[in-house]
Protein backbone atom coordinates (compact mmCIF):
# COMPACT_ATOMS: atom_id res chain seq x y z
CA UNK A 1 0.00 0.00 0.00
CA UNK A 2 2.84 2.17 1.07
CA UNK A 3 4.97 1.36 -2.21
CA UNK A 4 1.40 2.47 -4.16
CA UNK A 5 0.90 4.96 -2.66
CA UNK A 6 5.15 6.25 -3.44
CA UNK A 7 4.82 5.50 -7.09
CA UNK A 8 1.33 7.76 -7.70
CA UNK A 9 2.99 10.43 -5.25
CA UNK A 10 6.39 10.09 -7.59
CA UNK A 11 4.28 9.91 -10.85
CA UNK A 12 1.93 12.76 -10.35
CA UNK A 13 5.45 15.09 -8.83
CA UNK A 14 7.09 14.10 -12.56
CA UNK A 15 3.87 15.50 -14.00
CA UNK A 16 3.58 18.12 -12.49
CA UNK A 17 7.56 19.09 -12.80
CA UNK A 18 6.98 18.65 -16.56
CA UNK A 19 4.29 20.56 -17.03
CA UNK A 20 5.96 23.71 -14.80
CA UNK A 21 8.73 23.57 -17.64
CA UNK A 22 8.00 26.26 -20.50
CA UNK A 23 7.90 24.64 -23.78
CA UNK A 24 11.00 26.40 -25.72
CA UNK A 25 9.30 28.16 -28.84
CA UNK A 26 11.34 28.33 -32.17
CA UNK A 27 12.56 31.93 -32.67
CA UNK A 28 10.22 34.05 -35.22
CA UNK A 29 11.23 36.82 -37.15
CA UNK A 30 8.12 38.81 -38.46
CA UNK A 31 8.94 40.06 -41.92
CA UNK A 32 7.08 42.88 -44.63
CA UNK A 33 7.81 42.82 -47.91
CA UNK A 34 7.29 45.34 -50.99
CA UNK A 35 4.64 43.26 -53.44
CA UNK A 36 6.95 42.40 -56.36
CA UNK A 37 9.67 40.09 -53.98
CA UNK A 38 6.30 37.62 -53.11
CA UNK A 39 5.29 38.68 -56.30
CA UNK A 40 8.24 36.92 -59.01
CA UNK A 41 8.24 33.91 -56.06
CA UNK A 42 11.73 35.29 -55.09
CA UNK A 43 10.82 35.88 -51.45
CA UNK A 44 9.26 32.40 -50.73
CA UNK A 45 12.81 31.11 -51.97
CA UNK A 46 14.71 33.19 -49.76
CA UNK A 47 12.29 33.03 -46.39
CA UNK A 48 11.99 29.00 -46.88
CA UNK A 49 16.28 28.72 -47.25
CA UNK A 50 16.64 31.41 -44.18
CA UNK A 51 14.64 29.12 -41.93
CA UNK A 52 16.55 26.09 -43.24
CA UNK A 53 19.60 27.64 -42.56
CA UNK A 54 19.14 29.68 -39.43
CA UNK A 55 16.47 27.50 -37.74
CA UNK A 56 13.62 30.23 -37.67
CA UNK A 57 10.50 30.48 -38.01
CA UNK A 58 10.29 33.54 -40.59
CA UNK A 59 6.76 34.68 -40.44
CA UNK A 60 5.28 37.10 -43.51
CA UNK A 61 3.28 39.54 -41.76
CA UNK A 62 2.42 41.79 -44.98
CA UNK A 63 3.56 41.92 -48.88
CA UNK A 64 2.46 45.02 -50.09
CA UNK A 65 3.36 48.51 -51.37
CA UNK A 66 5.32 50.61 -49.06
CA UNK A 67 2.28 53.22 -47.96
CA UNK A 68 0.95 49.94 -45.91
CA UNK A 69 4.10 47.69 -44.73
CA UNK A 70 6.44 51.22 -43.57
CA UNK A 71 3.67 52.06 -40.69
CA UNK A 72 3.55 48.16 -40.18
CA UNK A 73 7.52 48.14 -39.22
CA UNK A 74 7.28 51.11 -37.30
CA UNK A 75 4.59 50.62 -35.35
CA UNK A 76 6.52 47.22 -34.18
CA UNK A 77 4.25 44.48 -36.18
CA UNK A 78 7.51 43.72 -38.32
CA UNK A 79 11.15 43.18 -37.07
CA UNK A 80 12.38 43.28 -40.81
CA UNK A 81 11.23 45.11 -43.51
CA UNK A 82 13.03 44.48 -47.42
CA UNK A 83 11.57 48.08 -49.50
CA UNK A 84 13.63 49.97 -52.25
CA UNK A 85 16.36 52.32 -50.56
CA UNK A 86 14.89 55.48 -50.86
CA UNK A 87 13.32 58.79 -48.75
CA UNK A 88 11.27 56.90 -46.38
CA UNK A 89 14.16 54.58 -45.71
CA UNK A 90 16.59 56.92 -45.01
CA UNK A 91 14.18 59.14 -42.59
CA UNK A 92 13.63 55.57 -40.64
CA UNK A 93 17.09 55.57 -40.05
CA UNK A 94 17.43 59.64 -39.63
CA UNK A 95 14.64 59.16 -36.86
CA UNK A 96 16.25 56.11 -35.39
CA UNK A 97 13.40 53.69 -35.99
CA UNK A 98 16.09 51.85 -38.32
CA UNK A 99 19.18 50.84 -38.13
CA UNK A 100 22.31 51.50 -40.75
CA UNK A 101 20.86 49.86 -43.90
CA UNK A 102 21.88 47.71 -46.28
CA UNK A 103 21.76 46.83 -49.71
CA UNK A 104 20.22 43.43 -50.34
CA UNK A 105 19.83 43.29 -54.35
CA UNK A 106 18.42 45.24 -57.35
CA UNK A 107 15.25 45.15 -59.20
CA UNK A 108 15.04 45.94 -63.18
CA UNK A 109 13.18 48.42 -65.05
CA UNK A 110 11.94 48.19 -68.72
CA UNK A 111 10.46 50.29 -71.13
CA UNK A 112 6.89 49.11 -72.29
CA UNK A 113 5.12 50.51 -75.05
CA UNK A 114 3.32 50.10 -78.13
CA UNK A 115 3.26 46.35 -79.62
CA UNK A 116 4.21 48.31 -83.30
CA UNK A 117 7.15 49.62 -81.66
CA UNK A 118 6.77 53.07 -84.13
CA UNK A 119 10.32 54.40 -81.82
CA UNK A 120 11.99 50.82 -82.67
CA UNK A 121 13.25 50.72 -78.66
CA UNK A 122 13.29 46.73 -79.08
CA UNK A 123 16.81 47.08 -81.20
CA UNK A 124 18.30 49.69 -78.66
CA UNK A 125 22.06 48.37 -77.32
CA UNK A 126 21.01 50.68 -74.14
CA UNK A 127 18.74 52.19 -72.10
CA UNK A 128 20.15 55.17 -73.44
CA UNK A 129 19.44 54.54 -77.12
CA UNK A 130 16.15 53.43 -76.44
CA UNK A 131 16.07 57.04 -75.09
CA UNK A 132 17.51 58.29 -78.32
CA UNK A 133 15.10 56.84 -80.35
CA UNK A 134 12.12 57.76 -78.50
CA UNK A 135 13.34 61.55 -78.62
CA UNK A 136 14.43 61.01 -82.29
CA UNK A 137 11.01 59.55 -83.52
CA UNK A 138 9.12 62.63 -81.21
CA UNK A 139 6.76 59.53 -79.47
CA UNK A 140 5.08 60.13 -76.43
CA UNK A 141 6.88 59.03 -73.14
CA UNK A 142 5.00 59.03 -69.83
CA UNK A 143 6.34 60.78 -67.15
CA UNK A 144 5.56 58.16 -64.83
CA UNK A 145 5.13 59.28 -60.81
CA UNK A 146 7.12 56.22 -59.89
CA UNK A 147 10.03 57.39 -57.91
CA UNK A 148 12.02 54.66 -59.51
CA UNK A 149 11.05 55.50 -62.76
CA UNK A 150 11.79 59.17 -62.66
CA UNK A 151 15.35 59.08 -61.06
CA UNK A 152 16.25 56.02 -64.10
CA UNK A 153 14.66 58.07 -66.83
CA UNK A 154 16.70 61.12 -65.68
CA UNK A 155 20.04 59.02 -65.53
CA UNK A 156 19.21 57.73 -68.78
CA UNK A 157 18.39 61.27 -70.12
CA UNK A 158 21.78 62.43 -68.96
CA UNK A 159 23.82 60.01 -70.22
CA UNK A 160 22.24 60.41 -73.60
CA UNK A 161 23.32 63.91 -73.50
CA UNK A 162 19.34 64.82 -73.45
CA UNK A 163 16.97 67.29 -71.54
CA UNK A 164 13.53 66.79 -70.78
CA UNK A 165 12.13 69.47 -73.10
CA UNK A 166 13.52 67.79 -76.28
CA UNK A 167 11.45 64.72 -75.55
CA UNK A 168 7.58 64.45 -76.30
CA UNK A 169 6.90 64.01 -72.57
CA UNK A 170 2.94 63.82 -71.27
CA UNK A 171 1.82 63.76 -67.82
CA UNK A 172 1.21 60.36 -66.07
CA UNK A 173 -2.83 61.20 -65.74
CA UNK A 174 -3.82 57.76 -64.30
CA UNK A 175 -5.68 57.71 -61.48
CA UNK A 176 -3.89 54.85 -59.93
CA UNK A 177 0.11 54.31 -60.60
CA UNK A 178 -1.04 50.79 -61.37
CA UNK A 179 -3.30 51.81 -64.22
CA UNK A 180 -0.58 53.53 -66.40
CA UNK A 181 -0.57 51.21 -69.13
CA UNK A 182 -4.13 51.89 -69.53
CA UNK A 183 -2.64 55.53 -70.17
CA UNK A 184 0.17 54.15 -72.56
CA UNK A 185 -2.62 51.86 -74.73
CA UNK A 186 -4.95 54.73 -74.78
CA UNK A 187 -2.08 57.37 -76.00
CA UNK A 188 0.04 55.16 -77.71
CA UNK A 189 2.98 56.09 -75.71
CA UNK A 190 5.99 54.67 -74.04
CA UNK A 191 6.70 54.63 -70.01
CA UNK A 192 9.65 53.69 -68.06
CA UNK A 193 8.25 50.83 -65.29
CA UNK A 194 8.98 47.94 -62.84
CA UNK A 195 9.52 44.79 -65.04
CA UNK A 196 7.79 42.58 -62.47
CA UNK A 197 4.94 43.80 -62.07
CA UNK A 198 4.22 43.82 -66.12
CA UNK A 199 5.72 40.59 -66.77
CA UNK A 200 3.05 39.09 -64.27
CA UNK A 201 0.33 40.78 -64.97
CA UNK A 202 0.09 43.06 -62.22
CA UNK A 203 0.04 46.00 -64.81
CA UNK A 204 -1.33 45.26 -68.21
CA UNK A 205 -3.08 46.78 -71.03
CA UNK A 206 -4.21 45.78 -74.18
CA UNK A 207 -1.16 46.27 -77.34
CA UNK A 208 0.99 47.61 -74.74
CA UNK A 209 4.18 44.88 -73.63
CA UNK A 210 7.76 44.94 -72.76
CA UNK A 211 10.28 46.44 -75.59
CA UNK A 212 13.40 46.63 -74.07
CA UNK A 213 15.16 45.73 -71.03
CA UNK A 214 18.49 44.41 -69.68
CA UNK A 215 20.02 47.16 -69.19
CA UNK A 216 22.02 47.81 -65.95
CA UNK A 217 21.43 50.97 -65.45
CA UNK A 218 17.85 50.61 -65.05
CA UNK A 219 17.88 48.76 -61.78
CA UNK A 220 16.62 49.97 -58.06
CA UNK A 221 18.00 48.62 -55.10
CA UNK A 222 16.52 47.30 -52.16
CA UNK A 223 17.26 47.43 -49.01
CA UNK A 224 17.44 44.88 -45.62
CA UNK A 225 16.07 47.64 -43.03
CA UNK A 226 16.14 46.05 -39.09
CA UNK A 227 15.33 47.74 -36.02
CA UNK A 228 17.06 50.89 -34.75
CA UNK A 229 17.11 52.22 -30.86
CA UNK A 230 13.14 53.91 -31.22
CA UNK A 231 11.98 50.78 -32.79
CA UNK A 232 9.92 49.00 -30.24
CA UNK A 233 11.06 45.15 -30.79
CA UNK A 234 12.10 43.01 -28.27
CA UNK A 235 16.21 42.46 -27.70
CA UNK A 236 15.36 39.24 -29.00
CA UNK A 237 13.36 40.40 -31.75
CA UNK A 238 16.42 42.15 -32.44
CA UNK A 239 18.96 39.39 -32.47
CA UNK A 240 17.22 37.51 -34.83
CA UNK A 241 15.96 40.13 -37.22
CA UNK A 242 19.96 40.80 -37.23
CA UNK A 243 20.55 37.12 -37.99
CA UNK A 244 18.63 36.81 -40.99
CA UNK A 245 19.88 40.07 -41.99
CA UNK A 246 23.04 38.66 -41.86
CA UNK A 247 22.21 35.58 -43.91
CA UNK A 248 20.37 37.63 -46.48
CA UNK A 249 23.75 39.64 -47.49
CA UNK A 250 25.47 36.74 -46.55
CA UNK A 251 27.06 34.57 -50.02
CA UNK A 252 24.61 31.70 -49.37
CA UNK A 253 21.49 34.11 -49.49
CA UNK A 254 22.62 36.09 -52.65
CA UNK A 255 22.56 32.59 -54.23
CA UNK A 256 19.40 32.01 -53.33
CA UNK A 257 18.48 35.15 -55.65
CA UNK A 258 19.48 33.19 -58.84
CA UNK A 259 16.65 30.85 -58.36
CA UNK A 260 13.88 33.19 -59.17
CA UNK A 261 14.55 33.48 -62.90
CA UNK A 262 12.80 35.31 -65.93
CA UNK A 263 12.28 32.97 -69.12
CA UNK A 264 15.64 34.82 -69.92
CA UNK A 265 17.74 33.47 -67.02
CA UNK A 266 18.11 36.41 -65.69
CA UNK A 267 17.13 36.55 -61.70
CA UNK A 268 14.03 38.76 -60.89
CA UNK A 269 16.36 40.30 -58.41
CA UNK A 270 20.09 41.27 -59.24
CA UNK A 271 22.65 40.22 -55.93
CA UNK A 272 24.52 42.71 -54.48
CA UNK A 273 27.49 41.77 -56.40
CA UNK A 274 25.48 43.31 -59.88
CA UNK A 275 25.80 47.08 -58.79
CA UNK A 276 27.44 49.32 -60.80
CA UNK A 277 28.64 52.84 -59.94
CA UNK A 278 27.49 55.22 -62.63
CA UNK A 279 28.01 59.08 -62.22
CA UNK A 280 26.47 61.46 -63.76
CA UNK A 281 28.22 63.52 -66.79
CA UNK A 282 29.37 67.06 -65.15
CA UNK A 283 27.32 70.09 -65.85
CA UNK A 284 30.13 71.61 -66.32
Amino acid sequence: MVKKLFRLLLAIALLTSVAAVPSIAQEEVRVVVIGGLDLSGTWQAVEAAAEESLGLQITTVLSAPKERIVPLFMNGDADLMLIHGGDETFSLQALGYAAPLQTWGFNEFAFVGPESDPAGIAQAASGAEAIQKIQASQQPLIMFRDPGSYNILQHLLDTAGLIPAQLNLIPDAAARSQQVLQQASRDQAYVLVGHIPVAFGRMSAPGIKVLFNGDSAMRRAYVVVTPGPMHPASDSARANSERLAEFLVSEAGQNVLMQSVSESGAPWIFPRSSAGLQMRPSAN
